[in-house]
């Protein structure tokens, strides 16, 4: 199963993807738009990066207010969640991404990237954070089921 995670931004759209075993996310690109309606060629290119990687699920960074209530960008990250479930039949799984891009913004500065050329990669690396935090969870779910005895196979003496 590949995932492909998304930061939803009223002019840019970051994405990232999961490996096949669902342990890392990898931040691919930004996708840019002159106009925060114009969305045909924002879905034709998810749409590309949704068959050339195989992906099974979209997950996308729902950006609340930092007390946990919606935001007027989350009213809007809704609207293109409907939008995506049926442009590409895909689930899309809501994801709370609070801080991903000051997250983002530490990363590139930590890595020697100039302010300038911070915003080129931002939302793609905001995108790969989201997704990795998600992998986390889910994987860290499955090992715990794992070391409490469910899912695996355990042969008695008798």
């Amino acid at each position: 199963m590949r995932i492909l995670g998304l930061d939803y931004g009223a002019r840019t759209v970051g994405t990232a993807v999961s490996d096949g075993l669902m342990l890392t996310a990898q931040a691919l690109k930004t996708i840019e738009r002159k106009e925060e309606n114009k969305l045909r060629r924002t879905l034709r290119e998810l749409e590309a990066l949704i068959s050339e990687y195989q992906v099974d699920m979209i997950l996308l960074g729902l950006p609340l207010h930092m007390d946990g209530s919606m935001s007027e960008r989350a009213e809007k990250t809704m609207e293109f969640k409907e939008i995506l479930e049926k442009r590409t039949g895909l689930p899309v799984v809501l994801r709370d991404e609070r801080l991903t891009t000051v997250a983002a913004d530490e990363i590139l500065e930590e890595s020697g990237v100039r302010p300038g050329e911070r915003k080129k990669y931002i939302d793609s690396i905001a995108a790969g954070i989201i997704l990795q935090d998600y992998l986390n969870e889910i994987n860290d779910k499955k090992n715990r089921r794992t070391e409490d005895g469910i899912g695996t196979d355990r042969v008695s003496d008798g």
